[in-house]
């Protein structure tokens, strides 16, 4: 840009160079909404869409509005390109002018984890390829996960010396085992989409080229159903973790009242009597 300064009735003319960050102005989180479903996609496909501070920001800030948007009554994560994600992006983590890895812990991965597991909404991994690290543990934190059949997950953090974060400590052994879980965090070895599905981390393991259209088949239907009933039962689920029977039954009393106040529950129940398909409105 150029400015006139006045001075002395003489007019001078000083040019003004702006030297921009050009991630700034990059989308590295893909947002579609296709009817009731919401579409996020990790969009660093040549890094294998590792996260960076502007990632993890922006997808902290999809998923919180997507929580308060009624229109979106599913999300699904995915990734571009070859693979869903491959964790954190060290050049950034070993960047001595970088965020460093206190707060990348603290601001990037517990918020997500937190927000994907809070959201009374159905959260879908579609894992596309390697899910590593970091990455792995954003998938297993969501509610459903879809793989293709050359997808694999990863426990990568001591190859390098670090510990699972993400959540990873917390989910896998509740989806695994704790020998198992263990054995797959110790040795950082690599498990396939089949063995995931076997070892019940992955719910359906689908043809590389059918993933994506049968991944979002199956979150558009979902997003047909009772979502109020559906983050209810979330919220019953996360609370599992620290309840034992007696205090989860108490909730589960509280809760399913709460449930049966919806809108849903009453359209449920006359479509039920008058033998047609109910059209829930997710409230």
């Amino acid at each position: 840009k150029f400015m006139p300064l006045f001075c002395q009735n003489q007019v001078l003319v000083i040019n003004f160079t702006f030297v921009t960050d050009q991630n700034l102005f990059m989308s590295f989180i893909l947002s579609e909404q296709k009817q009731n479903v919401l579409i996020l996609t990790l969009n660093r496909a040549e890094k294998f869409n590792s996260f960076n501070r502007e990632m993890a920001l922006q997808l902290i800030s999809e998923l919180n509005k997507a929580e308060k948007n009624e229109n979106i009554r599913a999300i699904v994560i995915t990734g571009e390109g070859k693979a869903f994600c491959a964790g954190q992006d060290l050049s950034e983590a070993l960047d001595p002018n970088g965020p460093g890895i206190k707060k990348i812990v603290e601001e990037h991965y517990n918020p997500i984890i937190l927000l994907i597991r809070n959201i009374e909404k159905p959260v879908i991994a579609v894992v596309n390829g390697v899910a590593a690290g970091a990455g792995a543990n954003i998938a297993l934190a969501c509610d459903i996960v879809y793989a293709a059949k050359s997808a694999n997950f990863i426990q990568a953090f001591s190859k390098i010396g670090l510990i699972p974060d993400s959540g990873g400590t917390y989910t896998l052994p509740r989806l695994v085992g704790l020998n198992l879980a263990s054995a797959l965090m110790i040795t950082g070895d690599k498990l396939s989409a089949e063995d995931a599905k076997n070892f019940g981390i992955v719910y359906k393991v689908f043809e590389d080229a059918e993933l994506l259209e049968k991944s979002l088949a199956s979150a558009a239907q979902i997003a047909t159903m009772p979502t109020k009933a559906i983050g209810l039962t979330k919220r019953l689920l996360n609370q599992s973790y620290s309840n034992n029977l007696s205090q989860q039954l108490d909730f589960e009393k509280v809760i399913q009242v709460e449930s049966a106040d919806s809108y849903d529950y009453k359209e449920g129940v006359k479509a039920f009597l008058e033998k047609r398909k109910p059209e829930f409105k997710g409230s």
